[in-house]
């Protein structure tokens, strides 16, 4: 996950990475999933589906980026017909003191 950001090279340097992960998924024929700030025309051209967030500051981002990444988690669990109300592997811990 990177973002662009015209102040920081750090940043761009992330981003070109990601891009060239997204080309090396699509050249082993994987989908690819990517949530974007609007406007990021070049994720659109390379992948197949993009949720988009506002732009927004650094701090704020991840918190817009994880909604869409959950809910589209729920939806594959409750089309592959997983029980969401009650995973399995999950077990609930109390403490006593």
């Amino acid at each position: 996950l990177a973002t662009r950001e015209p102040n920081n090279e750090d940043s761009l340097v992330l981003y070109e990475k990601t891009l060239s992960n997204i080309q090396e998924v699509k050249a082993r024929e994987g989908i690819v999933v990517a949530v974007v700030t609007q406007g990021d025309s070049q994720v659109h051209k390379m992948a197949d589906h993009v949720i988009e967030i506002p732009p927004c500051g650094e701090l704020l981002g991840p918190i817009l980026e994880i909604v869409p990444l959950q809910l589209l988690a729920y939806h594959i669990a409750v089309r592959r017909g997983c029980d969401v109300d009650q995973p399995r592997n999950l077990a609930k811990s109390v403490t006593v003191e």
